[in-house]
């Protein structure tokens, strides 16, 4: 991969460093052929950030697998990578092969981040938002994904630019999940999210509740911290299907920080997980 986004997209598209896309055909068929070998493929966006997005990917990822699917994540978000982080392999780097860029190895997931491509976890990737787009259609157009049942792409959060674009480089999408937690601030902006894949004509899978009450680690008692149900209430209001509450677990966090999610199975959240990624698969079947 080079050095750059913008010295990659030379060669190809000349005017899609000011664009921030790239329209050359030999760029988008490849895009067509590799996603063709996917299922299918899943964008889980949010209003805002701090809902426990990426935590949320990962954590359907690991549940996926455990049903017996072969599963890819793309962390779509360049500036704030963290997918490697949760799944500990950080300190793994992609590689060139002779079909193209190859993906990290997580315990059998198939991993797509530019934090696999910086010095160190600190590196800031100070990039305008041109450069980041040109990186995100490498990531489809010419990495070896090889067949997946599932790709989730875990994208930056808001409804501007690096979610749109990251949404619409996807041929044949099967839909967006939205990721909330129960507070009246986070539910304003995941309606958002909603209506900007509405209005990009993607279609919503439903939305997911994290932060859904507190377990605690002594007794198993639920605290509402942050409330709950309004998850739930955003959907059934925006006519979209609610696809479950996650509790708010410290087990769960503890687990991310040390890059162990494949643990997980054994959380008091674990159960919500596999409701959840059951619902998906449920739905996806039934179109």
């Amino acid at each position: 991969m080079s050095n750059s986004a913008e010295e990659s997209c030379e060669g190809v598209c000349e005017s899609c460093k000011e664009r921030g896309t790239c329209t050359d055909p030999r760029a988008q068929d490849e895009t067509a052929v590799r996603m063709s070998r996917i299922k299918h493929k899943i964008v889980v966006g949010s209003g805002k950030g701090g809902v426990g997005k990426s935590t949320v990917v990962v954590n359907l990822a690991a549940a996926l697998k455990r049903k017996g699917y072969s599963v890819g994540i793309l962390d779509a978000d360049i500036t704030g990578p963290n997918i490697p982080k949760l799944l500990g392999i950080q300190g793994q780097h992609l590689t060139a092969g002779p079909m193209g860029i190859e993906p990290a190895d997580a315990s059998g997931l198939k991993i797509i981040s530019m934090a696999l491509l910086l010095e160190s976890s600190d590196s800031a990737v100070v990039w305008r938002g041109p450069m980041k787009m040109a990186a995100l259609k490498q990531f489809t157009s010419e990495v070896n994904w090889g067949d997946l049942d599932f790709l989730l792409v875990d994208l930056p959060p808001g409804t501007s630019d690096e979610p749109i674009s990251a949404a619409q480089l996807l041929p044949d999408m099967d839909g967006a999940i939205i990721v909330t937690t129960p507070q009246e601030v986070a539910l304003l902006d995941s309606r958002k999210a909603v209506n900007m894949f509405l209005m990009m004509k993607v279609p919503v899978l439903g939305i997911v509740e994290n932060m859904s009450g507190f377990v605690c680690p002594k007794c198993g008692e639920v605290t509402e911290i942050f409330k709950s149900g309004g998850g739930e209430r955003a959907a059934r209001e925006m006519g979209v299907d609610f696809l479950g509450s996650i509790p708010l677990d410290a087990e769960i966090g503890k687990l991310g920080d040390q890059g162990m999610v494949f643990e997980s199975q054994k959380t008091a959240a674990a159960s919500a997980f596999e409701k959840i990624v059951s619902a998906i698969v449920k739905k996806l079947k039934a179109t």
